[in-house]
């Protein structure tokens, strides 16, 4: 039991530490997610050893110490996402806001067949803009004729690849475009909303390739980059949401906020874990949706599960451009940005192998 409890100490421990190598190795990216998990397993691997065979010499104690170092670094990547850590994203103070909306993000699982439980979820919430990652054919046709009369805008490109994805919008789309950033049968959409105020906002939606076995993730590191340079560079407000296939404090989705100067809701009030939906024990939030300074958060919520392996999430936003220099933006050092032209340049190559194959 004793050699047990240190080879899973061990392992436990190198889960923790591998992550900071800079490699796009799916074994390697696929360890950001349980950073929770390995963090109360290894505490109740030491809390056990050191009750029952520490005899506290100094090659136990270093063991031990390593672990713990192990421990807290893992709780060093989650705590911005818990309670204690300070907000990011500050709340709108306004009695009446002008220009709010309200946008539902589901990653409807292209296998589930749940089609009117969702169109019933989607009727009780009544978002102004709906994103579905995931929809083939199949879904389309069985939510169009629910979605199609209560939308006027959408954009369209369901796939049966996992990779589809639809957008609905009570509020107004021009300059709508469906891009391939990275891979050939990947899009992404990006367009312009006209928000009830009257001001035009920029409205990025993404899911890009998680890590998984033999596939690294190289394509998204660099569709998520591209897509933060564009946030930097537009002269408008913009927010970016989707199936980003990343947990909220990888390294990636870190070097994102900091290039993009994207705000996190999440930050300081919770993981709101969207995925898996069928398995409590493990859960993480891969659903996202990050916005510029010049919003203000009204409402933010993990919605009712409707058949997919994913939550949805719904988030209230209120345009407030005056405010904005009141919010913490994320910033972008030299080093960052060198190190997003490296993993964009990685990713297209890539990319453009994987499109060669195809």
């Amino acid at each position: 039991m004793e050699l047990t409890l240190i080879i899973l100490g061990f392992v436990f421990s190198l889960f923790s530490f591998l992550p900071y190598l800079k490699v796009p190795w799916w074994w390697v990216r696929v360890l950001d997610f349980p950073r929770l998990h390995v963090a109360v397993l290894l505490a109740a691997i030491l809390l056990f050893y050191s009750v029952r065979y520490a005899t506290w010499s100094l090659p136990q104690m270093a063991m031990m110490g390593l672990w713990l170092a192990a421990i807290l670094n893992e709780v060093w990547f989650i705590y911005s996402f818990t309670p204690m850590a300070r907000i990011e994203a500050l709340r709108s103070e306004k009695a009446k806001p002008a220009s709010a909306f309200t946008m539902m993000i589901a990653n409807v699982r292209m296998v589930n067949k749940k089609y009117r439980e969702f169109t019933n979820l989607v009727l009780r919430e009544d978002p102004d803009i709906l994103v579905m990652n995931e929809p083939d054919e199949a879904w389309h046709q069985n939510v169009r004729h629910v979605l199609d009369e209560r939308y006027p805008y959408s954009i369209k490109k369901p796939l049966d690849n996992t990779y589809g994805m639809m957008l609905y919008s009570r509020l107004k789309l021009t300059e709508s475009e469906i891009n391939f950033l990275v891979e050939d049968d990947i899009p992404s959409f990006h367009t312009l909303v006209e928000l009830p105020g009257g001001k035009k906002i920029e409205l990025y939606t993404l899911h890009p390739q998680p890590p998984r076995l033999l596939k690294d993730t190289e394509t998204r590191e660099a569709e998520l980059l591209l897509v933060a340079k564009m946030v930097k560079k537009s002269k408008q407000p913009s927010i970016v949401a989707g199936d980003l296939n990343d947990v909220a404090w990888s390294r990636t989705t870190k070097l994102f906020r900091q290039i993009s100067g994207l705000l996190d809701p999440r930050v300081g009030r919770g993981f709101y874990n969207t995925y898996n939906a069928h398995i409590p024990l493990f859960r993480y939030p891969l659903d996202h949706v990050f916005y510029d300074p010049a919003f203000r958060l009204l409402d933010l919520r993990r919605l009712d599960k409707f058949g997919s392996d994913h939550f949805p999430i719904s988030i209230s936003l209120n345009y407030e451009p005056e405010r904005e220099d009141k919010q913490d933006i994320p910033v972008a050092e030299p080093e960052d940005h060198k190190e997003a032209n490296e993993l964009i340049q990685e990713g297209l190559e890539k990319g453009e192998e994987r499109n060669n194959k195809k």
